[in-house]
């Protein structure tokens, strides 16, 4: 017998994803709908925690949000959606191992997030590396570390600077952050190794624009790039990166810097996989066209069964503050997006109609290292250790799951009494490179003696001669 339940079909599971499963669970009957998340990780990232868990302050492992732990109701598959035919409801499901496969679906819901855009710099491809995942926000804090230590029994000079020297480009809300925990990161470490001063640590970030962080007002940047100035942090504005082969940075102003922790967060785009794999109505940016109540279409028209939220989807923002008339690409309303989506598939499951998306940005909070912050709502502006409390207090209570809160907190507790972790294990990326060092290993088969030939060869020159 056929089943008459709504299959529906997650594809990412990142926040949008995340929370639409999650409240599908919560606010569906058992049994109404049969809900699949796809994703190749089995966690969800929460993405503002990156860049304190490259500084040391919060665990890698408690700044993600295990899929299976939390979507009880829900069948969580370790793959990617590489391609959808919505005309057939079918999509293809390639798993992390196996062969792929056609899934059907009656709903699909696409929330396959974004990822670090860049651009044809020579260099870039080789030695930088993004800030979009935990095991980059994990590389660059090891790489950090590991650094330090290898800095420290060189004697001064040109290798020593280059391996203290980190630059980051891009200035917007996630490049800052990273930039000013790192700073805040690396001064501390300057603390445990005496062979290193703290002039000696350099740090660049590298900037197109004539400012940084749009989301916050000119004079509240302007006070950022003081305080960074004061902590030995230099902000290049209005340049260009033209190059980073070798690790030697080359900027349009002619500056050459050597380096060799490069990060790169200057722009994201919608997963290239899921939208340039499917038949779903795209825009000029490269994301799925979404209706304000958040099923794919346009005003005239809808894609009856596929919805879309995140940054993949390009959502109008009803309150006329999204840039170019969309809702930015933000944790903000990627999480609150999920958890309308939920209830609209549920209302459409009940023959209701759905609910428009709309949400007026509450303001914008940024931690600058440990003890220093920034907040901007409106014209509303606070600096400092009071921004610093509610940036923690904010993202603190955002973390989905009462379970993920405490361990958060409980982390930032410990560090306050017994300090950062400084222990760097950038070892983990090879970590069988011990256990080949002193692996015994079978010794090579001794290849057989030939005696014969020797022999033959003493016997020529005596048949040459009897012969003569």
């Amino acid at each position: 017998m056929t089943s008459t339940v709504p299959r529906i079909l997650v594809v990412g599971g990142g926040y949008a994803g995340f929370y639409t499963a999650w409240h599908l669970e919560k606010h569906s009957r058992r049994g109404e709908v049969d809900v699949t998340v796809v994703d190749p990780l089995p966690y969800m990232t929460y993405q503002p925690f990156l860049p304190e868990v490259a500084a040391g302050s919060i665990e890698a492992r408690h700044a993600v949000v295990a899929l299976r732990r939390h979507l009880k109701r829900t069948k969580v598959v370790a793959a990617k959606v590489t391609g959808i035919n919505h005309a057939s409801k079918t999509a293809t499901i390639t798993p992390v191992e196996g062969v792929p496969y056609l899934q059907e679906y009656d709903q699909i819901v696409v929330t396959a997030g974004a990822v670090s855009r860049t651009f044809p710099i020579p260099g870039i491809a080789d030695n930088a590396i993004g800030l979009k995942t935990i095991e980059e926000a994990v590389a660059i804090r090891d790489r950090l570390i590991d650094n330090f230590g290898r800095a420290a029994v060189l004697p001064p000079g040109e290798e020593r600077e280059r391996l203290l020297t980190v630059v980051v480009v891009g200035g917007g809300f996630a490049g800052i952050e990273v930039f000013a925990e790192l700073r805040s990161f690396a001064s501390a470490l300057v603390k445990n190794y005496p062979q290193i001063t703290f002039d000696e640590t350099h740090f660049h970030l590298v900037e197109a624009m004539g400012r940084i962080m749009p989301e916050v007002s000119l004079p509240t940047s302007e006070w950022v790039l003081k305080d960074l100035a004061k902590r030995g942090a230099y902000v290049h504005l209005d340049t260009q990166l033209q190059s980073a082969v070798d690790g030697i940075v080359q900027l349009s102003t002619g500056e050459s810097i050597p380096a060799d922790l490069i990060v790169w967060t200057a722009g994201v785009m919608a997963n290239p996989t899921v939208v340039r794999g499917g038949d779903l109505p795209v825009e000029e940016r490269g994301r799925i066209r979404t209706r304000p109540d958040l099923r794919v279409g346009t005003d005239d028209e809808i894609v009856e069964g596929a919805w879309a939220a995140g940054d993949v989807s390009a959502v109008p923002d009803l309150s006329g503050g999204g840039v170019g008339g969309f809702c930015v690409p933000n944790a903000q309303h990627a999480v609150r997006q999920g958890k309308l989506l939920a209830k609209n598939i549920l209302a459409v499951v009940r023959g209701e109609d759905p609910k428009n998306y709309f949400h007026k940005n509450l303001g914008a909070v940024a931690g600058l290292g440990l003890y220093d912050g920034v907040f901007q709502s409106g014209k509303l502006a606070i600096k400092g250790l009071p921004a610093w409390f509610m940036h923690r207090g904010y993202h603190g209570l955002a973390m989905p799951s009462w379970e993920r809160k405490v361990r958060v907190v409980t982390g930032w507790v410990n560090n306050f009494f017994l300090g950062r972790d400084i222990v760097g294990l950038e070892a983990v990326q090879n970590p069988r490179a011990v256990f080949e060092e002193f692996a015994a290993r079978p010794k090579p088969p001794q290849a057989a003696v030939d005696t014969a030939k020797p022999a033959e060869k003493k016997a020529e020159p005596e048949k040459v001669a009897a012969a003569g």
